[in-house]
């Protein structure tokens, strides 16, 4: 599995598990809507500092989004 998609999938159980929608986690989060979609989906990956602002909406930290990256990784 590509880290971009893997990442995509960790961001959308992430924002899922705190019920936000994906304009509430990018209203939150100060990025496009869209931008949120296509990393959900895998197509676009986000730079170390838009990690650090979804980590910051999600109220998590970017170590927390890594980590569990990894374990999707994993599977």
């Amino acid at each position: 599995m590509e880290i971009g998609v893997a990442f995509g999938r960790v961001l959308r159980q992430k924002r899922q598990e705190a019920s936000l929608t994906q304009e509430q986690l990018a209203l939150e989060a100060d990025v496009q809507r869209n931008y949120v979609s296509l990393i959900e989906r895998g197509v676009n990956q986000p730079t170390i500092a838009i990690l650090f602002k979804l980590a910051g909406a999600l109220k998590c930290s970017p170590y927390t989004l890594i980590l569990l990256v990894e374990k999707e990784l994993g599977r």
